[in-house]
């Protein structure tokens, strides 16, 4: 027995009892369950939360898919809501799950289990049932994996976590072998199984390819598999059958095409395929808050302000249910607002999320605070008491995950104690930010846009230049500037300007008293100016420089992403 294996089996063995009392249902057959569970999933894409969970509530210590959809829906709440009575329902909905899938799952006595050892598993012995369980199991170890992380973030929960994802993706795998190697004749449920197994298969190989290559590396060592293409593929195909997961693949493909792409990479989305999608869903789900969400961003990722700020209200506005989702839209109002630069209504959102969410207080708090330090030129004095209640709070609510503390909120910390030390200034702290969550890549959609960000970059240039006394920081201060404004050319096709911004930044390396960032990000800046001339070898080489001469700043996991996402 692995250790999967028994971390699985202490999921189990605290709901064994109790589920031993309920018999097996013998007016719920696996056809019903999974009607009744894509009932579910119509309920919850049209905002009707409860009726989804109720449906599911009924048989969920007897139905495998009933027991899976209500700790789906439970472990939705959690994670919104962050809060802890919602996790402890969510982690009690998940064992039992666990459990009710064992029972149905292919039970191999000592001697098949040995004889795996030396031939093959016939997988014509499995029932539609165990399959079905198999899959489902998968699916629960997966959220239970997820769980485990948000309940305790410590580096136990890490391995833990990591156990029961390493034992998911071996379910999945099996399951792939039974779609492959199990005669299904004319059976309704194997669309159901097939989209399951795609969407799994399909998104561990997506999510991982998206870690730094020495990871993918050791991953692949132990049997994970990191096949970026692969993974879409699946997605894809997933989304293209009419199975109960296609939903699922959609989510997926969506999420990673207009979120995961534009925040780890330089890289496009795939902007097309999310408009015949969501074009798709909405006419099935005209008021689902998920894909208003994701046309709002949809919008955004093309430069549509105007129409991305329609979306994300009707999206907002469309459930008050959940009211944790609001947030979701209040962050992407809020940089839209920014980018703008309707820093009143951007405020609005700030405070929003401050006083709403749980998710990083000390970064929320930072980005009120340098919003209202965008607004004027000469803030009043009542605004800089509050900036200056903010900035003391941001260190206060500091997470940390597995003994660490997250990169930026470390970087709002840094920047915080820099507005105190700096005669209480920041150099246009809101562009800064855009720069580092990766979106300036939108300002090659919306030339008006670019043009007005350009032009705060050339006002603070100017400003720093006529700054008398010069303060100790005065070198970090312009090496951002220079960083910045070659980053903005860079994006409005201006190469040969970006490139004398760039090497300015970096040629004040040996100056820099903080900002350590600076230098390696105008080096990925200067990488992506190569790229984009056709000098892929130039780029690389760049990157690698940016990469291993800087390990040891306090980006480098950023570095590293940006390196291998190309």
């Amino acid at each position: 027995m692995n250790g999967s294996d028994t971390e699985e089996d202490q999921d189990q063995d605290d709901f064994h009892d109790a589920c031993e009392t309920y018999d097996m249902p013998t007016d719920m057959t696996l056809e019903k369950a999974v009607e009744e569970a894509q009932l579910a999933i119509n309920f919850f894409f049209n905002n009707k939360f409860d009726e989804a969970k109720n449906l599911m509530k009924p048989y969920c210590h007897s139905s495998m898919y009933h027991a899976v959809g209500f700790s789906v829906f439970s472990f939705l709440e959690a994670m919104l809501t962050f809060e802890h009575r919602h996790i402890v329902n969510a982690g009690e909905a998940l064992k039992n799950s666990l459990s009710v899938c064992n029972r149905y799952r292919k039970k191999n006595t000592i001697g098949e289990s040995l004889g795996k050892i030396v031939k093959k598993t016939n997988y014509e012995q499995y029932t539609e049932e165990e399959a079905h369980a198999e899959l489902c199991h998968a699916e629960c170890l997966l959220l239970k994996a997820m769980l485990t992380f948000m309940e305790d973030e410590t580096l136990s929960s890490f391995i833990k976590a990591g156990i029961k994802i390493r034992s998911c993706y071996n379910s999945y795998k099996e399951c792939h072998q039974v779609l492959l190697n199990r005669s299904w004749g004319k059976s309704v449920t194997k669309p159901h199984f097939e989209s399951g197994v795609k969407m799994g298969i399909g998104t561990f190989n997506l999510m991982i390819s998206l870690l730094p290559t020495r990871v993918i590396k050791l991953l692949e060592f132990i049997g994970f598999s990191g096949n970026k293409q692969l993974g879409i593929q699946d997605l894809q195909k997933g989304y293209a059958m009419q199975g109960l997961r296609q939903i699922l693949c959609v989510m997926i493909l969506l999420a990673y095409h207009l979120i995961v792409v534009y925040v780890l990479s330089h890289q496009e989305g795939d902007l097309k395929l999310c408009e015949k999608i969501i074009t798709d869903q909405l006419k099935l789900y005209p008021q689902g808050v998920w894909f208003l969400f994701f046309k709002g961003r949809l919008e955004f990722m093309k430069g549509n302000l105007n129409a991305s700020i329609e979306w994300y209200t009707k999206s907002w506005k469309s459930q008050e249910i959940w009211p944790q989702f609001h947030h979701f839209c209040f962050w992407e109002l809020l940089w839209v607002n920014c980018f703008k630069m309707d820093w009143k209504q951007a405020g609005v959102f700030a405070t929003n999320l401050l006083e709403g969410s749980r998710w990083s207080r000390t970064m929320y708090s930072y980005q009120k605070a340098i919003i209202l330090l965008m607004s004027s030129d000469e803030p009043t004095k009542s605004e800089k008491v509050v900036i200056q209640n903010l900035m003391k709070d941001v260190p206060k609510y500091k997470q940390r995950i597995a003994g660490k503390s997250l990169p930026m909120e470390k970087f709002a910390i840094k920047k915080a104690e820099r507005y105190f030390a700096q005669n209480e200034t920041l150099i246009l702290p809101v562009i800064e930010l855009m720069f580092l969550w990766n979106l300036f890549k939108l300002l090659k959609k919306n030339f008006k846009m670019a043009e007005n960000v350009l032009k705060l970059i050339e006002k603070a240039l100017r400003n720093l230049t006529y700054m008398v006394p010069l303060n100790k920081y005065d070198k970090d201060n312009r090496a951002l500037l220079m960083l910045l404004k070659g980053a903005c050319l860079r994006q409005m096709a201006s190469p040969l300007q970006a490139l004398e911004c760039l090497e300015h930044a970096i040629s004040l390396q040996k100056e820099i008293l903080e900002d350590a960032y600076i230098v390696p990000y105008a080096i990925v800046e200067l990488a992506l100016l190569e790229w984009d001339a056709g000098n892929k070898e130039k780029a690389i080489l760049a990157l690698e420089d940016a990469k291993y001469d800087f390990v040891f700043v306090k980006v480098a996991v950023q570095i590293d992403h940006k390196f291998f996402c190309f």
